[in-house]
């Protein structure tokens, strides 16, 4: 199929595009980041913008800062450079896992980290695993610039809190602190599909070698990553091993919405111990 009639304005500033996607009369303009699930929409005829503004030429929305204790993503960066640069692989090690699960080479090459975000797929990986790392996620409007924490980005189904008129301008990721553990595992019908259920997990250990922190997100699961609220409870201070997180995964399998089918249910709980498992693994537990 082929794309609906629209304009295209390529922006040289970020001003420049705000002002176009929050002045366009009609139906609402679509931002174009990386293309790899606006440009499919376009095509069947999901999405019907008469205006797309692409973000490419925008200096400075492509970039990597590492400063005082965490990254700051801007939001036009690749997925592919999360899953091959060496600093993201050993200062966070769970996003450049996480990213060799998205989709296809052609696809991590070209798609973007903001634009996963913004466009909030239930099944998509990084969701989830910004969840999971506590990013903070720097939105910007005509006139206005304000912060919202991963946690309370996803809505739903592709939906965010992003407020028409509105860009994901960069997002803060702050380091784990030494030695804590992750793992991002997933199953699909083929490497490269749709997430049937994912998880992303950071633990650390103690030196009484007991857990002392604990975070886990799920995806595919839902119409947007699902964290389980009392996991630091009923494992915080436990001794990590197999029985606990098993325990852990079968409450997560039991607890999902009923909008999830039991295959999935099944699915998520197994990889939650998996990921656990992996996480104290690489925390050093014993």
């Amino acid at each position: 199929m082929k794309p609906p009639p629209f304009e295209y304005a390529a922006p040289h500033t970020l001003e420049e595009a705000l002002a176009l996607l929050g002045g366009s009369s009609g139906d609402e303009p679509r931002a174009l980041a990386g293309g790899q699930s606006l440009v499919p929409l376009l095509n069947l005829r999901f999405a019907r913008p008469t205006l797309l503004v692409d973000l490419n030429r925008i200096p400075g929305l492509d970039s990597v800062e590492w400063v005082n204790g965490h990254v700051r993503l801007g939001a036009m960066v690749r997925q592919r450079t999360l899953e091959t640069d060496p600093v993201f692989g050993e200062r966070l090690p769970l996003l450049a896992e996480a990213a060799t699960w998205i989709a296809h080479l052609a696809i991590r090459t070209r798609g973007t980290v903001g634009g996963s975000l913004a466009h909030a797929d239930p099944a998509a990986e990084l969701p989830a695993a910004m969840v999971v790392s506590g990013a903070q996620l720097h939105v910007r409007g005509v006139g206005t610039r304000r912060v919202v924490p991963a946690a309370e980005f996803f809505l739903g189904p592709y939906t965010t809190a992003l407020d028409a008129g509105e860009l994901l301008e960069a997002i803060e990721v702050p380091l784990p602190a030494a030695g804590t553990g992750w793992a991002f595992v997933e199953v699909a019908r083929v490497h490269g599909a749709f997430a049937l259920a994912g998880v992303a997990a950071l633990l650390a250990i103690g030196s009484d070698r007991r857990i002392a922190d604990v975070r886990v997100a799920l995806c595919g699961v839902g119409g947007a990553p699902y964290v389980p609220e009392w996991l630091a409870e009923a494992a915080v201070g436990e001794v990590p091993g197999d029985q606990l997180f098993r325990q852990i995964g079968d409450r997560v399998r039991d607890e999902l919405g009923p909008g999830t089918d039991d295959y999935r249910r099944d699915v998520a709980g197994v990889l939650t111990r998996r990921a656990l498992a992996r996480a104290a693994e690489r925390a050093g537990a014993a």
